[in-house]
């Protein structure tokens, strides 16, 4: 998730196991362990575009590399806070801030090596968007309040808030995949992989993306709290096949490996873009849950297979998409 949401839930993780005169100075080291794992953004290379998407969310966010990530996190507090902590505790709060890092990432639709090295499987739950502010303030008045009372119990019941939250994120995204199987039916496909997950910043508008027959099918579903699940039928799009739609590239080029490295990263949700056959995006991400332009992607030459492919984005703004998501989210009718 974001880095505010990150450090808020390792500040809280680390006040809740606090003693009570230790409650502020707990925040603090507990939120600068909970985004600390997010240093892998830092991993760039200007010869390898692929190399950042590649190791965001990678090892620091592994469950195994906690211990460590904790222990870096201490050190480096350690020559400021020598005189006012003890090292143990230090690194108590430490792994508890660090601790739920690459756990609350996974909640997210986004995919997380949770359990490198023994397994490099992104893994993404797809309970909550990457985005949240319901969930984001839960945390932020939990932590306020114990920084300020003193209050181990504030913090506690935030977690336990937060959890609550998270539960309702599960409970939602069973009720939209139940919605998108009965629609599958309907059509009378079988899908071959289904994919369901929460749209930007809230947990009431779904994008759901299943495959048949080498396409995927794309399809935004509300699921109301106080009104009837309601569908908007979205777009199709061939999906990508490395040796139909690129015959003749060299296994082992360069081209082709940055191609399957980007196919694991979006889970094998790939397709070449219908207004550009040079880009292959992630179809998993897009603007407007019915549609299937890009929120990234990469832009491929096959006439040079020893070149490294470019990662773009393609995000849209503008007022126009944003008033179509928003009557999206508020059920209401939608002109395609």
């Amino acid at each position: 998730m974001d880095l505010l949401t990150q450090g808020l839930l390792g500040a809280t993780m680390a006040q809740s196991g606090a003693k009570q005169q230790e409650t502020r100075i707990a925040t603090g080291i507990g939120f600068v362990a909970g985004i600390a794992a997010d240093v892998d953004i830092l991993i760039q290379s200007e010869n390898d575009p692929l190399l950042n998407i590649e190791f965001h969310r990678h090892f620091t966010h592994s469950l195994f590399f906690v211990p460590l990530g904790a222990l870096i996190v201490a050190l480096l507090l350690w020559p400021f806070l020598r005189k006012r902590l003890s090292f143990a505790r230090l690194y108590l709060f430490a792994f508890l801030g660090y601790c739920l890092s690459g756990v609350l990432d996974a909640f997210t639709s986004y995919g997380t090596n949770l359990l490198w090295p023994l397994s490099d499987a992104r893994v993404a739950l797809n309970i909550i968007s990457v985005l949240d502010p319901a969930f984001t303030l839960i945390l932020l008045i939990a932590g306020v309040i114990a920084f300020r009372k003193y209050s181990l119990a504030a913090a506690r019941i935030g977690l336990l808030l937060a959890a609550v939250y998270l539960s309702f994120g599960w409970m939602q995204l069973h009720r939209a995949e139940t919605i998108a199987e009965t629609l599958i039916a309907e059509r009378g496909h079988r899908a071959e992989q289904l994919l369901v997950k929460p749209t930007l910043a809230n947990l009431v508008l779904w994008r759901s993306i299943y495959e048949f027959e080498g396409k995927f099918y794309v399809n935004a579903i509300r699921t109301g709290l106080f009104s009837e699940s309601r569908i908007y039928p979205g777009e199709s799009i061939e999906k990508f096949v490395l040796e139909r739609d690129l015959n003749g590239l060299p296994a082992a080029s360069v081209l082709a490996q940055d191609i399957a490295r980007f196919s694991h990263f979006s889970s094998g949700y790939l397709a070449i873009r219908s207004e550009q056959p040079n880009v292959l995006v992630d179809v998993r991400y897009s603007n407007l849950p019915t549609t299937t332009a890009p929120l990234w992607g990469i832009e491929i030459n096959p006439e040079q297979p020893d070149q490294h492919a470019k990662y773009k984005l393609y995000r849209d703004s503008s007022s126009v998409t944003r008033e179509k998501f928003l009557r999206l989210l508020l059920g209401e009718h939608v002109l395609e």
